[in-house]
């Protein structure tokens, strides 16, 4: 693909007429085995079977073994064999809706390009851990297809929603109804002179913005970069070049809050960490759990209470990552009191997604698993664009996107 390119169409791989429901599934990396064994049980055709292979095997299984990724090929075979997946014939966009109670949002699947993202106009905003990345590069290429689309935002694009509403006002194609709480909606776009429209609107576009899914783009170019130097007809045109984006509108897509608890309060008792506390933060008891409405408000659950928290000195800046509330909890809290210099890789902390809630935070601290427990105001887009743009790279975990994609309702073929 021309770097000058974004994205562009491609022949993707759908479920068939009435089956994305039995076939629809959450990504692979939001549930574990048991979760998606169980998941499996009760929809024999879910795409777990293909994400995470693992379930048609022995329980003490390696998920990292050969034979997972070997039957992962298999089952997406069958899969095609059986008629419960079909290949369009020429190169497509889709339209791809998610509704989740009143919440809409509408966006378009696309072949994003490998040289846009290695030049960094797919901007990225997460560091990527080798071991994940390898896990998803054997995955693509043992099923020979992207099946993990990665969730994508860009600057709203008035010209670009109507056409895709346009098209959502004719029946889907696809249509699963219960994907982790959300609807997933499917419209092929097919039409020679739509699709010129979507990938002029796309391709004009400065950048667009890795939110959810930083893995499975970098194994995407690694795959890319390997079928290069292997091809020796490589011409650019091939599906190995893009992978696999849905993009919605900033103004559409939610970020939850991405919360935190520990195992230990470094020493101290909970009597002495609050004595500490107090010289640097407002503390305001409460008797709810904290959900903070606002920035630069933290809420503290220690010790069966609940309390709202609020820096007493903050420094304005405009520094993209230093105004990040995460960063601010970071540099106030967990390096000088609790001792956690890289939130990356010390165990003694843990992350909790927004969409479980505070209650989530209060039942791993009451059970004794953690100490205390740290809920935060969620972390704008625009904060997120900010970063990326500046070619800079959150704190860990500052992101929690809801709804997320679900996998099996489109993929990228590679043969």
């Amino acid at each position: 693909m021309a770097s000058n390119h974004l994205v562009r169409p491609f022949a993707g791989l759908r479920p068939a007429a009435g089956r994305a429901n039995e076939i629809a599934a959450p990504p692979y990396d939001v549930v574990n085995a048991e979760e998606a064994r169980a998941a499996a049980k009760e929809k024999p055709n879910s795409f777990f079977h293909i994400s995470r292979a693992e379930i048609d095997l022995p329980e003490n299984v390696d998920p990292y073994s050969d034979r997972v990724y070997e039957t992962a090929g298999k089952n997406l075979q069958r899969f095609k064999q059986q008629g419960l997946l079909v290949r369009d014939t020429s190169p497509c966009f889709y339209v791809y809706r998610i509704t989740k109670g009143e919440k809409v949002q509408t966006g378009v699947a696309a072949l994003a390009s490998v040289d846009a993202y290695l030049e960094n106009r797919i901007r990225k905003h997460e560091l990527t851990r080798p071991s994940k990345e390898d896990d998803r590069v054997r995955q693509i290429n043992a099923v020979n297809s992207i099946t993990g689309p990665v969730l994508c935002v860009h600057r709203s694009e008035p010209d670009l929603s109507s056409v895709l509403d346009r098209v959502a006002a004719s029946p889907s194609a696809a249509i699963a109804q219960n994907v982790d709480g959300a609807c997933h909606e499917l419209w092929v776009i097919s039409d020679v002179g739509v699709i010129k429209q979507i990938e002029g609107l796309l391709n004009q576009m400065d950048a667009i913005y890795i939110a959810d899914g930083h893995h499975r783009s970098a194994a995407s170019a690694r795959v890319a970069m390997d079928r290069r130097k292997r091809n020796s007809l490589h011409h650019g045109r091939e599906n190995y070049n893009g992978f696999l984006v849905v993009s919605f509108p900033q103004d559409e897509v939610r970020i939850l809050d991405y919360n935190r608890v520990i195992l230990d309060l470094n020493g101290l008792s909970p009597a002495e960490f609050m004595g500490i506390l107090d010289k640097h933060f407002y503390i305001d008891n409460r008797i709810d759990p904290v959900r903070p409405s606002e920035r630069l408000t933290f809420g503290l659950y220690l010790a069966g209470r609940w309390s709202l928290i609020r820096p007493r000195n903050q420094q304005l800046t405009q520094d993209p990552i230093k105004r990040l509330d995460v960063s601010v909890l970071s540099n106030m809290v967990f390096e000088p009191m609790l001792n956690v210099r890289d939130q990356r890789t010390d165990l003694r902390i843990d992350f909790v997604g927004g969409s479980r809630g505070p209650e989530e935070i209060a039942r791993r601290v009451d059970s004794g698993e953690m100490a205390a427990g740290f809920t935060l105001f969620p972390t704008s887009l625009e904060d997120l664009m900010n970063v990326a743009d500046a070619g800079m790279i959150m704190p860990p975990k500052s992101t929690w996107f809801d709804p997320k994609l679900a996998d099996g309702m489109i993929s990228v073929p590679l043969d």
